[in-house]
């Protein structure tokens, strides 16, 4: 597992809100399917129903953690997927109804949602990006003002991937239920991190991934509410009730049901034991290290997130000097990806650029230990002391 140390460095995964490790009781029964399963669950025959039982078994367990019918559980290639279904999918279907062509969602989505609002902008939808507050938190008040006789989509995240911070889909969902509009969210951070339960989010459809939860990457999952219909995005076969044809990741999709059966069995303690280390994280490093700031709600959000901002260092550099430490984070900036523009989600929450660019996401996991946590800050406190002495604008501050 990651997050242990070797002979030539201690090595810290904190980037769990990236992807996690493949567990071993994921691992071994994805080599089992590898092994002893052949068939196609297309196939009629002995190897094909074999197949399909191990399928039918696997949408159980995905359906029951999220307290959904089996019957309602799609699977995907990724979330990435199952957002673009929904979104695309939901919004081609009720133009075509004549139902119209209007679609709310927030300013912080991830860009599996954004990018896709954005390309069905350049087909005539209209598209309504929601502020949020200083804590990243959507206003269900403004999902009501927002809402029009020709809004068929309402898609807002059920907890912020940069900042962690948890919306009020409850409370957006019990506005919807008098209004046409179906209402998506992307749930891809948070089943198996917190609880979620479908019928109390009064969602119509929802994301989940595996890669999040210790299950293998390349795969997916969408939930729809029995009644809700999208257009597919694929064509060419029956599987996954036609809405996403293709021969299913049989071995994947069984690993992803491994991993969120044991993430919902371990939620509550898991969850605890992660509130503990974040909040100890976040509360020693704003405590030692000056001029930082915490992103994010406070409370409300994510147990295992910690998004901190440094003032007068680049994120960038930040992250390069932690990881010749042996320490894995994100930045909160889009900077590692050759973009010299600052989170859109920081800078949405107000955040000046100089701020959001020195932005670092850490996220904990099952092998994050408090010792790790008091190393980390260790490391943080030197290397943020050594980038700010190099700074010409901290120099000039403290003048």
């Amino acid at each position: 597992m990651l997050g242990r140390g070797s002979l030539s460095m201690k090595k810290i995964y904190l980037d769990h809100g990236a992807t996690t490790p493949v567990s071993s009781e994921v691992l071994d029964a994805m080599i089992d399917i590898y092994k002893q399963e052949a068939g196609n669950p297309s196939s009629v025959h002995q190897f094909g129903r074999s197949a399909k039982k191990h399928l039918e078994a696997a949408r159980v367990k995905v359906a029951n953690a999220i307290g959904a019918d089996p019957k309602e559980i799609i699977f995907t290639g990724s979330g990435t997927e199952a957002d673009n279904m929904a979104v695309i999918g939901t919004a081609r279907l009720k133009a075509k109804q004549g139902k119209g062509k209007h679609i709310i969602t927030s300013s912080i989505e991830h860009h599996a949602v954004l990018d896709t609002c954005k390309a069905l902008a350049k087909e005539g939808f209209e598209i309504t990006y929601l502020p949020v507050d200083e804590f990243g938190v959507v206003s269900a008040a403004d999902v009501r003002e927002a809402l029009r006789p020709d809004t068929i989509l309402v898609t807002i995240m059920h907890a912020n991937n940069e900042v962690g911070t948890i919306q009020p889909i409850a409370e957006i969902g019990q506005i919807l239920k008098e209004h046409q509009a179906v209402f998506h969210t992307d749930a891809v951070q948070t089943v198996g991190k917190v609880p979620v339960d479908v019928n109390e989010l009064q969602v119509d459809m929802l994301t989940v991934s595996a890669h999040k939860i210790y299950g293998p990457k390349g795969v997916g999952a969408l939930y729809m509410r029995k009644g809700i219909r999208i257009e597919p995005l694929m064509y060419g076969g029956g599987q996954e009730r036609k809405i996403r044809p293709s021969t299913e990741n049989l071995a994947g999709i069984v690993g992803f049901a491994v991993a969120i059966e044991k993430a919902v069995e371990e939620l509550a303690v898991e969850k605890q034991r992660l509130e503990t280390l974040r909040d100890k994280l976040i509360d020693d490093i704003l405590q030692t290290i000056p001029e930082t700031k915490l992103n994010g709600h406070p409370t409300e959000r994510l147990p295992h997130n910690a998004n901190v901002s440094f003032e007068y260092i680049e994120g960038e550099s930040l992250i390069l000097s932690l990881d010749m430490k042996g320490i894995a984070v994100s930045s909160g900036s889009a900077c590692t990806s050759g973009s010299l523009d600052p989170s859109h989600v920081l800078m949405a929450m107000g955040l000046s650029h100089q701020t959001a660019h020195g932005s670092l996401r850490m996220t904990l996991g099952k092998a994050t230990t408090e010792e790790d946590i008091d190393y980390v800050v260790s490391v943080l406190k030197d290397v943020a002391a050594r980038l700010r002495e190099m700074s010409p604008v901290w120099e000039q501050r403290n003048k």
